[in-house]
């Protein structure tokens, strides 16, 4: 059973930049080459919703709301999946999980899409 854990969250100034990062548990040796992966996240009080995704091809998405600021890329000799955040804002303070999908050749941004799931990684931004 893959388990994912995320990482780079932080207290961050609104402007400012972040990180994150999605890698396999310790021990687990499986390639993230074969999963589309997607991150979500969930602001207190609100539904979590996907922000971006990338297919295990390559091919990415954005949520409308991020598209600009965030940049999801993969590093094949790390085994990890980066979120970059530029600009950040206070309306990105949030849990940010990712999740790994094995079924699909392209990437989806529904919840319903991946099987696998991190704890998530908190992400704070002051004004």
């Amino acid at each position: 059973q893959l388990q994912l854990v995320e990482s780079g969250g932080g207290l961050v100034q609104s402007g400012g930049s972040l990180r994150l990062s999605c890698a396999p548990a310790s021990g687990f040796i499986l390639s993230l080459d074969y999963y589309a992966i997607g991150w979500f996240r969930q602001a207190p009080g609100k539904e979590r919703e996907g922000v971006s995704c990338i297919s295990r091809r390559g091919n990415t998405e954005y949520a409308e709301s991020v598209k600009g600021r965030f940049t999801i890329s993969r590093d094949n000799a790390k085994n990890t999946i980066f979120l970059e955040i530029n600009n950040v804002k206070p309306e990105d303070t949030a849990v940010y999980y990712c999740a790994a999908d094995r079924n699909r050749n392209m990437c989806g941004m529904a919840e319903s899409l991946y099987d696998h799931w991190g704890q998530g990684t908190h992400v704070t931004v002051s004004s």
